[in-house]
Protein backbone atom coordinates (compact mmCIF):
# COMPACT_ATOMS: atom_id res chain seq x y z
CA UNK A 1 0.00 0.00 0.00
CA UNK A 2 1.61 3.33 -0.96
CA UNK A 3 0.91 6.95 -0.38
CA UNK A 4 1.76 9.67 -2.89
CA UNK A 5 2.02 12.84 -2.07
CA UNK A 6 2.73 16.37 -3.75
CA UNK A 7 5.41 18.14 -1.21
CA UNK A 8 6.68 21.57 -1.90
CA UNK A 9 10.00 22.43 -2.16
CA UNK A 10 12.17 25.64 -2.45
CA UNK A 11 15.27 25.33 -4.15
CA UNK A 12 17.40 28.28 -5.71
CA UNK A 13 13.91 30.65 -4.66
CA UNK A 14 12.00 28.34 -7.21
CA UNK A 15 9.39 26.73 -5.34
CA UNK A 16 8.34 23.35 -6.87
CA UNK A 17 5.99 20.08 -6.35
CA UNK A 18 8.53 17.08 -5.81
CA UNK A 19 6.24 13.52 -6.09
CA UNK A 20 6.83 11.55 -2.77
CA UNK A 21 6.18 8.15 -2.43
CA UNK A 22 5.63 7.21 0.67
CA UNK A 23 4.83 3.53 2.28
CA UNK A 24 3.46 2.00 5.02
CA UNK A 25 6.59 1.87 7.51
CA UNK A 26 9.18 3.51 4.55
CA UNK A 27 9.51 6.55 2.95
CA UNK A 28 11.45 7.44 -0.28
CA UNK A 29 10.95 11.18 0.19
CA UNK A 30 14.67 13.49 -0.83
CA UNK A 31 16.28 14.52 1.89
CA UNK A 32 15.53 18.06 1.79
CA UNK A 33 11.82 17.74 1.82
CA UNK A 34 9.60 20.37 3.54
CA UNK A 35 6.76 18.40 6.12
CA UNK A 36 3.37 19.42 5.39
CA UNK A 37 2.18 21.97 7.78
CA UNK A 38 -1.89 23.32 7.71
CA UNK A 39 -0.97 26.41 5.64
CA UNK A 40 0.61 23.82 2.87
CA UNK A 41 -2.38 21.42 2.96
CA UNK A 42 -5.11 23.97 2.76
CA UNK A 43 -3.11 24.97 -0.08
CA UNK A 44 -2.96 22.02 -1.76
CA UNK A 45 -6.62 21.56 -0.67
CA UNK A 46 -7.78 24.92 -2.88
CA UNK A 47 -5.42 23.59 -5.63
CA UNK A 48 -6.93 20.38 -6.18
CA UNK A 49 -10.55 21.95 -5.73
CA UNK A 50 -9.49 24.58 -8.51
CA UNK A 51 -8.55 21.96 -10.87
CA UNK A 52 -11.64 20.05 -10.36
CA UNK A 53 -9.67 17.24 -8.38
CA UNK A 54 -11.66 15.82 -5.33
CA UNK A 55 -9.79 17.04 -1.98
CA UNK A 56 -7.72 14.84 0.12
CA UNK A 57 -9.09 13.06 2.95
CA UNK A 58 -7.60 14.73 6.68
CA UNK A 59 -7.10 11.00 6.94
CA UNK A 60 -3.71 11.27 4.16
CA UNK A 61 -2.74 14.58 6.25
CA UNK A 62 1.24 13.41 7.54
CA UNK A 63 1.98 13.11 10.36
CA UNK A 64 5.35 15.11 12.63
CA UNK A 65 6.83 11.48 11.92
CA UNK A 66 6.16 11.64 8.08
CA UNK A 67 8.93 12.92 5.84
CA UNK A 68 12.38 14.12 6.37
CA UNK A 69 12.85 17.01 8.85
CA UNK A 70 15.31 19.56 7.79
CA UNK A 71 18.38 20.31 9.18
CA UNK A 72 18.86 24.01 11.03
CA UNK A 73 21.49 24.38 8.15
CA UNK A 74 18.77 23.74 5.53
CA UNK A 75 16.18 26.09 7.33
CA UNK A 76 17.95 28.97 6.80
CA UNK A 77 17.72 31.16 3.64
CA UNK A 78 20.58 30.41 0.81
CA UNK A 79 23.07 33.09 0.35
CA UNK A 80 22.72 35.96 -1.88
CA UNK A 81 25.70 34.23 -3.65
CA UNK A 82 23.94 31.13 -4.32
CA UNK A 83 21.32 32.57 -5.84
CA UNK A 84 23.46 34.47 -8.06
CA UNK A 85 24.95 31.67 -9.31
CA UNK A 86 21.56 29.31 -9.47
CA UNK A 87 20.21 32.68 -11.88
CA UNK A 88 24.01 32.79 -13.92
CA UNK A 89 23.73 29.24 -14.98
CA UNK A 90 20.04 29.25 -15.82
CA UNK A 91 19.39 29.13 -19.62
CA UNK A 92 15.81 31.00 -19.21
CA UNK A 93 17.39 33.68 -17.40
CA UNK A 94 20.25 33.88 -19.93
CA UNK A 95 17.93 34.17 -23.10
CA UNK A 96 15.79 36.50 -21.43
CA UNK A 97 18.24 38.82 -20.94
CA UNK A 98 19.76 37.83 -24.39
CA UNK A 99 16.40 38.63 -26.04
CA UNK A 100 16.10 41.86 -24.13
CA UNK A 101 19.05 43.39 -25.06
CA UNK A 102 18.74 42.31 -28.90
CA UNK A 103 15.25 43.86 -28.77
CA UNK A 104 16.32 47.20 -27.32
CA UNK A 105 19.62 46.83 -30.18
CA UNK A 106 17.38 46.61 -33.15
CA UNK A 107 15.30 49.07 -31.78
CA UNK A 108 17.43 51.71 -32.17
CA UNK A 109 18.35 50.76 -35.55
CA UNK A 110 14.97 50.47 -36.74
CA UNK A 111 13.60 53.85 -35.00
CA UNK A 112 16.86 55.44 -35.64
CA UNK A 113 16.37 54.77 -39.79
CA UNK A 114 12.77 55.68 -40.03
CA UNK A 115 12.60 58.24 -38.20
CA UNK A 116 16.27 59.58 -38.98
CA UNK A 117 17.00 60.27 -35.77
CA UNK A 118 21.03 60.88 -35.43
CA UNK A 119 21.29 59.80 -31.74
CA UNK A 120 19.80 56.21 -32.43
CA UNK A 121 21.78 55.52 -35.15
CA UNK A 122 24.93 56.42 -33.19
CA UNK A 123 23.39 54.13 -30.60
CA UNK A 124 22.85 51.56 -32.38
CA UNK A 125 26.56 51.25 -34.45
CA UNK A 126 28.33 51.94 -31.24
CA UNK A 127 26.29 48.73 -29.69
CA UNK A 128 27.16 46.75 -32.63
CA UNK A 129 30.82 47.59 -32.61
CA UNK A 130 31.13 46.82 -29.30
CA UNK A 131 29.67 43.58 -30.11
CA UNK A 132 31.51 42.71 -32.85
CA UNK A 133 34.67 43.83 -30.84
CA UNK A 134 33.86 41.66 -27.75
CA UNK A 135 33.08 38.53 -30.37
CA UNK A 136 36.52 38.82 -32.28
CA UNK A 137 38.45 39.18 -28.73
CA UNK A 138 36.54 36.35 -27.63
CA UNK A 139 37.65 33.92 -30.09
CA UNK A 140 41.31 35.49 -30.26
CA UNK A 141 42.01 35.39 -26.61
CA UNK A 142 40.41 31.59 -26.16
CA UNK A 143 42.82 30.79 -29.29
CA UNK A 144 46.02 32.25 -27.73
CA UNK A 145 44.89 31.57 -23.91
CA UNK A 146 43.52 28.14 -24.83
CA UNK A 147 44.30 26.52 -21.22
CA UNK A 148 42.79 29.31 -19.36
CA UNK A 149 39.89 29.23 -21.83
CA UNK A 150 39.28 25.64 -20.73
CA UNK A 151 39.76 25.94 -17.63
CA UNK A 152 36.80 28.94 -17.61
CA UNK A 153 34.88 26.44 -19.32
CA UNK A 154 35.48 23.65 -16.43
CA UNK A 155 34.26 26.13 -13.90
CA UNK A 156 31.56 26.96 -15.71
CA UNK A 157 30.39 23.22 -15.96
CA UNK A 158 31.21 22.66 -12.59
CA UNK A 159 28.77 24.60 -11.56
CA UNK A 160 26.23 23.93 -13.52
CA UNK A 161 26.64 20.23 -12.13
CA UNK A 162 25.97 22.00 -8.17
CA UNK A 163 22.97 23.69 -9.57
CA UNK A 164 21.88 20.21 -11.60
CA UNK A 165 18.77 19.53 -9.36
CA UNK A 166 17.86 23.24 -8.98
CA UNK A 167 16.02 24.25 -12.36
CA UNK A 168 14.79 21.88 -14.70
CA UNK A 169 15.72 23.86 -18.01
CA UNK A 170 19.52 23.42 -16.59
CA UNK A 171 18.91 19.74 -16.22
CA UNK A 172 17.61 19.19 -19.50
CA UNK A 173 20.60 21.18 -20.94
CA UNK A 174 22.77 19.18 -19.27
CA UNK A 175 21.59 15.78 -20.25
CA UNK A 176 21.21 16.91 -23.90
CA UNK A 177 24.68 17.65 -23.94
CA UNK A 178 25.68 14.28 -22.44
CA UNK A 179 23.64 12.62 -24.67
CA UNK A 180 24.79 14.35 -27.31
CA UNK A 181 28.67 14.44 -26.97
CA UNK A 182 28.81 10.63 -25.23
CA UNK A 183 30.30 12.30 -22.26
CA UNK A 184 29.47 12.87 -18.34
CA UNK A 185 30.61 15.62 -16.40
CA UNK A 186 33.38 18.07 -17.05
CA UNK A 187 36.53 16.09 -16.60
CA UNK A 188 35.25 12.70 -15.17
CA UNK A 189 31.83 10.99 -14.48
CA UNK A 190 33.42 11.60 -10.82
CA UNK A 191 32.86 15.21 -11.28
CA UNK A 192 29.19 14.64 -10.06
CA UNK A 193 30.51 14.21 -6.40
CA UNK A 194 30.46 18.01 -6.57
CA UNK A 195 26.17 17.95 -6.50
CA UNK A 196 24.77 17.53 -3.27
CA UNK A 197 22.49 14.59 -4.33
CA UNK A 198 25.04 12.80 -6.21
CA UNK A 199 28.50 13.33 -3.33
CA UNK A 200 29.95 9.76 -2.47
CA UNK A 201 30.69 11.26 1.72
CA UNK A 202 29.66 9.10 4.03
CA UNK A 203 27.15 11.49 5.39
CA UNK A 204 24.81 12.16 2.30
CA UNK A 205 21.77 10.65 3.25
CA UNK A 206 20.23 10.77 -0.66
CA UNK A 207 19.20 7.77 -3.00
CA UNK A 208 21.25 8.93 -5.58
CA UNK A 209 24.63 9.03 -3.68
CA UNK A 210 27.81 8.11 -5.53
CA UNK A 211 25.49 7.99 -8.56
CA UNK A 212 25.25 9.88 -11.98
CA UNK A 213 22.05 11.04 -13.89
CA UNK A 214 20.69 8.67 -16.55
CA UNK A 215 21.88 10.70 -19.58
CA UNK A 216 25.57 9.62 -18.71
CA UNK A 217 24.26 5.70 -19.11
CA UNK A 218 25.31 4.14 -22.69
CA UNK A 219 22.36 3.92 -24.61
CA UNK A 220 20.44 0.49 -25.08
CA UNK A 221 19.46 -0.63 -28.33
CA UNK A 222 15.59 -1.25 -28.80
CA UNK A 223 15.08 0.16 -25.11
CA UNK A 224 11.11 1.25 -24.68
CA UNK A 225 11.46 2.56 -21.29
CA UNK A 226 14.36 4.90 -20.41
CA UNK A 227 15.86 3.58 -16.96
CA UNK A 228 16.70 6.45 -14.88
CA UNK A 229 18.69 4.70 -12.48
CA UNK A 230 20.86 3.11 -14.65
CA UNK A 231 23.91 5.52 -13.16
CA UNK A 232 23.51 4.28 -9.28
CA UNK A 233 26.50 3.62 -7.67
CA UNK A 234 28.81 4.18 -10.67
CA UNK A 235 31.16 6.91 -9.34
CA UNK A 236 32.26 3.81 -6.73
CA UNK A 237 33.00 1.68 -9.55
CA UNK A 238 36.78 2.47 -11.31
CA UNK A 239 37.36 3.32 -14.99
CA UNK A 240 36.57 0.15 -16.43
CA UNK A 241 33.74 -1.19 -14.67
CA UNK A 242 31.98 1.83 -15.48
CA UNK A 243 32.98 2.39 -18.51
CA UNK A 244 30.66 -0.89 -19.36
CA UNK A 245 27.79 1.05 -18.47
CA UNK A 246 28.53 4.85 -18.77
CA UNK A 247 30.62 7.66 -20.28
CA UNK A 248 33.44 8.19 -18.13
CA UNK A 249 35.04 10.42 -20.83
CA UNK A 250 34.43 14.08 -19.83
CA UNK A 251 32.82 16.63 -21.74
CA UNK A 252 35.32 19.12 -21.97
CA UNK A 253 37.52 16.73 -23.85
CA UNK A 254 34.37 15.67 -26.18
CA UNK A 255 33.60 18.99 -27.00
CA UNK A 256 37.73 20.34 -27.73
CA UNK A 257 37.54 16.96 -30.09
CA UNK A 258 34.42 17.93 -31.47
CA UNK A 259 35.62 21.74 -32.38
CA UNK A 260 38.91 20.68 -33.39
CA UNK A 261 36.89 18.18 -36.26
CA UNK A 262 34.23 21.07 -37.04
CA UNK A 263 36.78 23.82 -37.81
CA UNK A 264 35.52 24.82 -40.78
CA UNK A 265 31.76 24.45 -39.73
CA UNK A 266 32.51 26.45 -36.68
CA UNK A 267 34.12 29.32 -39.03
CA UNK A 268 30.78 29.66 -41.64
CA UNK A 269 28.86 30.26 -38.26
CA UNK A 270 31.42 32.75 -37.37
CA UNK A 271 31.58 34.48 -40.77
CA UNK A 272 27.96 33.91 -41.02
CA UNK A 273 27.75 35.97 -38.13
CA UNK A 274 30.71 38.98 -38.24
CA UNK A 275 29.23 39.99 -41.81
CA UNK A 276 25.46 40.70 -41.18
CA UNK A 277 27.10 42.76 -38.08
CA UNK A 278 29.62 44.62 -40.38
CA UNK A 279 27.44 45.18 -43.11
CA UNK A 280 24.82 46.91 -40.08
CA UNK A 281 27.79 49.14 -38.99
CA UNK A 282 28.46 50.09 -42.29
CA UNK A 283 24.57 51.10 -44.02
CA UNK A 284 23.71 52.81 -40.17
CA UNK A 285 27.48 55.27 -40.95
CA UNK A 286 26.08 55.17 -44.45
CA UNK A 287 22.68 56.36 -43.16
CA UNK A 288 24.32 59.12 -40.79
CA UNK A 289 26.22 60.60 -43.59
CA UNK A 290 23.28 60.94 -45.54
CA UNK A 291 20.95 62.40 -43.03
CA UNK A 292 24.13 64.71 -42.13
CA UNK A 293 24.46 66.10 -45.39
CA UNK A 294 20.40 66.82 -45.61
CA UNK A 295 20.77 68.94 -42.65
CA UNK A 296 23.77 70.96 -44.07
CA UNK A 297 22.41 71.22 -47.46
CA UNK A 298 18.74 72.88 -45.17
CA UNK A 299 20.28 75.35 -43.26
CA UNK A 300 22.64 75.76 -46.54
CA UNK A 301 19.05 76.76 -48.19
CA UNK A 302 17.81 78.44 -45.18
CA UNK A 303 21.02 80.97 -44.56
CA UNK A 304 20.58 81.92 -49.28
CA UNK A 305 16.61 82.01 -49.24
CA UNK A 306 17.17 85.16 -45.93
CA UNK A 307 19.71 86.63 -48.65
CA UNK A 308 17.60 89.26 -50.04
CA UNK A 309 20.23 89.40 -52.84
CA UNK A 310 19.49 85.61 -53.60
Amino acid sequence: MALILLVPQIKCHKPFWALCVLHVGRQYCPPSTVIFTQTRWRFLHQSRTVWGAPPPHPWYLPQSSVGTRLSQAERQPPPPEAALACLAVDPAILLIVVGVLMFLLTFCGCIGSLRENICLLQTFSLCLTIVFLLQLAAGVLGFVFSDKARGKVNEIINNAIVHYRDDLDLQNLIDFGQKKFGCCGGISYKDWSLNMYFNCSEDNPSRERCSVPYSCCLPVPNQAVINTMCGQGMQALDYLEASKIIYTNGCIDRLVNWIHSNLFVLGGVALGLAIPQLVGILLSMILMSQIKDQIKLQLYNQQHRADPWY
